[in-house]
C-alpha cells in the first residue's frame, strides 16, 4: 500500500502551524493589491494588517490556483511513490478545485502506480478546514486514502456554514447585494446572515438588525442543525476578536457548546467579506 498525503489549499484558513502540526500541505491561493503590481500569497500577508488596509480603502483582488502550479507541487510527492487526497476549495467559489481535478488527471500517465484524489470540499474558509481536520484524524487512526476520500465525501454536506458581515460594500463589489440594498443596509444597521449551501455557494437567509441579532442568528441555527454540542466547533473571524468572545459565551450559555478553535479569515477570503465577517462552523444534520 501506497504512502500518502493529505493536501490543500489556503482558502481552508487554517494557520500554517497549525497545518504543519497536522502534517496537511498546502497551496496558497494569491492576490493583488489595486495599483500594485505584486502577486502576494494568502501566507505572505498578515491578516490584521490586511484588514487595516481594506477599512483604509485598499481593494485586493484574488486568483485561483492554477493547472500548472498543481501539477508542479503534486509531482514533488508523486516522484517519492507517495499518493495524494487534495481537499480543496468549494467549485462553487471558485475554479481552484477544477483545476486540481485537471492536473490529477493529466499526471496519471506519468505516474501509473500512484494516484492523486481530489474532493471537492464544496466548503470555505473554516468550514474546508474542519473536513482537513477530519481527515487528519481518520489519516491518524490508520485509515487507508479511500476511506478517508470516502468519509470526505459523505460529510461533507454536513458542514454548516454560518456567517454575517460588518459591512455590505464588500459583498456588493462581489455581487452579492445590490448597491441599492448596500446603502440602505448600512443606513438601518442590516446586518445579513449568510450560509453555503449544497451547491458550495454563498447565499443569505436572512437579515438582522444589528450585530448582536447577527450574532444570535448564527447561534440559533447551531442550535437547530448540530448534531453533537461537543464538537467540533470552529470559529473564523476578519479581525473582530471582541465579537468572537460574544459569541463563544452565547454558545456556551445557551447550548453548553465550547469552540475548539478559533482562526482568522484568510486574506482570499476576507477580500470578498470584509473586516469584521465572522463565521461559525459546525457538523449538522444538513446545511
Amino acid at each position: 500500500m501506497s504512502e500518502y498525503v493529505i493536501y490543500t489549499d489556503s482558502a481552508c484558513d487554517i494557520d500554517i502551524p497549525t497545518l504543519e502540526e497536522w502534517d496537511v500541505r498546502y497551496i496558497s491561493l494569491s492576490l493583488t493589491f489595486e495599483d500594485e503590481g505584486r502577486v502576494l500569497y494568502n501566507d505572505e500577508v498578515e491578516p490584521v494588517d490586511f484588514y487595516n488596509r481594506m477599512r483604509k480603502g485598499d481593494v485586493a483582488k484574488t486568483a485561483a490556483i492554477n493547472i500548472e502550479t498543481f501539477k508542479r507541487t503534486f509531482e514533488q510527492e508523486l516522484r517519492k511513490g507517495r499518493d495524494i487526497l487534495y481537499i480543496g476549495f468549494s467549485t462553487g467559489l471558485s475554479t481552484t478545485t477544477n483545476s486540481a481535478f485537471i492536473a490529477a488527471k493529466q499526471l496519471e500517465e506519468t505516474y501509473p502506480d500512484n494516484r492523486v484524489v481530489c474532493v471537492d470540499s464544496l466548503c470555505a474558509s473554516a468550514g474546508q478546514g474542519m473536513l482537513v481536520y477530519l481527515a487528519v484524524q481518520k489519516r491518524d487512526g490508520g485509515h487507508t486514502l479511500d476511506e478517508v476520500a470516502s468519509y470526505i465525501e459523505d460529510t461533507k454536506l454536513r458542514v454548516c456554514h454560518w456567517f454575517t458581515v460588518d459591512d455590505l460594500v464588500y459583498l456588493k463589489r462581489g455581487g452579492r447585494v445590490s448597491s441599492g440594498a448596500a446603502f440602505v443596509g448600512g443606513m438601518l444597521g442590516i446586518k445579513p446572515v449568510m450560509h453555503v449551501d449544497k451547491e458550495g455557494q454563498l447565499v443569505p437567509v436572512f437579515k438582522a438588525r444589528g450585530r448582536r441579532a447577527a450574532l444570535k442568528g448564527l447561534v440559533d441555527r447551531f442550535g437547530e442543525s448540530v448534531i453533537d454540542k461537543d464538537g467540533p466547533v470552529f470559529i473564523c473571524h476578519a479581525d473582530c476578536d471582541g465579537d468572537v468572545e460574544i459569541l463563544k459565551n452565547m454558545l456556551g450559555e445557551q447550548y453548553g457548546a465550547n469552540v475548539d478553535k478559533v482562526v482568522y479569515t484568510g486574506p482570499v477570503i476576507g477580500a470578498h467579506s470584509g473586516p469584521g465577517t465572522i463565521a461559525l462552523f459546525f457538523l449538522g444534520s444538513s446545511r
